[in-house]
C-alpha cells in the first residue's frame, strides 16, 4: 500500500472521506481498521486521506467490518472502480505534472468555479491561437508536438463547459488582461469576441476589474476557488506558481478569500456592462 501514486482524483478524495465516515459511525478506530486488513495504522489514514489508491479487496473488508450491508456496499465498491479509472486527462500526463492533474479534477467535478485573473485569460475561455502563443512563452524549450499536446490538453479541459450540468463560472479579470497583446492583434480581437459570447452564456458571469478602481483585495495574485456538489468537500482555494501549486481547504483561510472575492466584484464593473467594457477594449488591437 505504500507504493507512489500520481495525484488523487476527487473521485478518490470523497470515497476516502465517506470511507473515515463509515468507520466512525462504526466506532472503530484506526488500529482496529487496520487489523482487519493486517497493515499499519497509518495505512489506513492514508486510505482516508486519498493518499494511497483504494483497492477493492481492502475497501470490501472494511465495509464488512463497518456492518455496511450489501447493496450499499456494492454501491460503494462501483464507485472505487469508476473512481480508480484514469481521467482523461492521463493521456497527456508527459506534459502534465502531478500537483497540476489535481487542479484538472478539482476543476472537472466543481459545481462553482470564481476566480480572479490578473495577468490573462484564464485557460477555460481561451481561445486556441491565444493559448498557443501565451504556451510558447510559458515553455521556450518545448518543441512543436510538446506544445501542440499542451494546447490539445488546455482545449480538452475547456469541455466541461457543455457537459450536461456544467460548472458556474464566475471571474473577475483585471484590465490589464484585455490591454496586454498576446500574439497578434487578430488573436487578441478573436479571443476578446470569445470573451463576449462566452460572457452572454447563464452560467458564465465575468466582470472586469478597471485601473481606475484603485487597490483591490485580489492585488497579490490570481488564484481560484472551487465549490462541489459533494456534501464531503469543503471549498478549495487553488494558487500557482513558476514551479507548483497551493491548494487550500481550512475553512479560516478559504473564507479570507470568499470575502476578498465578494468585496472585488462589488468594485469591477457590473456583470450587465461586461460586454460594453470589452467591446471598448477591443478597438485596442
Amino acid at each position: 500500500m505504500g507504493e507512489s501514486r500520481s495525484a488523487p482524483t476527487v473521485g478518490q478524495i470523497v470515497l476516502g472521506l465517506r470511507l473515515r465516515d463509515l468507520r466512525e459511525r462504526a466506532g472503530k478506530s484506526f488500529d482496529e481498521a487496520a487489523a482487519v486488513l493486517s497493515v499499519t495504522t497509518s495505512t489506513v489514514r492514508r486510505m482516508e486521506k486519498a493518499e494511497v489508491g483504494l483497492r477493492p479487496l481492502y475497501v470490501k473488508a472494511l465495509l464488512e467490518s463497518y456492518g455496511v450491508g450489501k447493496e450499499e456496499a456494492d454501491s460503494f465498491l462501483a464507485l472505487v472502480e469508476k473512481a480508480n479509472r484514469p481521467g482523461w486527462w492521463h493521456r497527456f500526463r508527459s506534459v502534465l505534472p502531478d500537483w497540476f492533474s489535481l487542479y484538472v479534477s478539482l476543476q472537472s467535478e466543481a459545481s462553482l468555479i470564481r476566480s480572479y485573473e490578473p495577468h490573462c485569460v484564464p485557460g477555460l475561455l481561451q481561445t486556441e491561437d491565444y493559448a498557443r502563443a501565451l504556451l510558447r512563452t510559458g515553455f521556450p524549450a518545448a518543441d512543436e508536438e510538446e506544445l501542440d499536446r499542451r494546447v490539445a490538453l488546455r482545449m480538452g479541459r475547456q469541455q466541461l463547459l457543455t457537459k450536461p450540468g456544467a460548472p458556474r463560472l464566475w471571474m473577475v479579470l483585471d484590465e490589464q488582461v484585455l490591454r496586454r497583446p498576446v500574439g497578434s492583434a487578430e488573436v487578441m480581437r478573436a479571443q476578446i469576441d470569445r470573451l463576449i459570447e462566452e460572457s452572454a452564456k447563464p452560467n458564465i458571469s465575468l466582470q472586469v476589474m478597471p485601473f481606475e478602481a484603485g487597490p483591490h483585495p485580489g492585488m497579490f495574485g490570481p488564484f481560484q476557488l472551487f465549490r462541489f456538489s459533494y456534501p464531503e468537500l469543503p471549498d478549495v482555494v487553488y494558487s500557482e506558481s513558476l514551479t507548483g501549486a497551493v491548494y487550500i481547504d481550512e475553512r479560516p483561510e478559504v473564507t479570507t478569500y470568499l470575502e476578498a472575492l465578494d468585496r472585488m466584484v462589488t468594485q469591477a464593473v457590473p456583470v450587465q456592462e461586461t460586454e460594453r467594457v470589452l467591446r471598448g477594449l477591443r478597438e485596442n488591437f
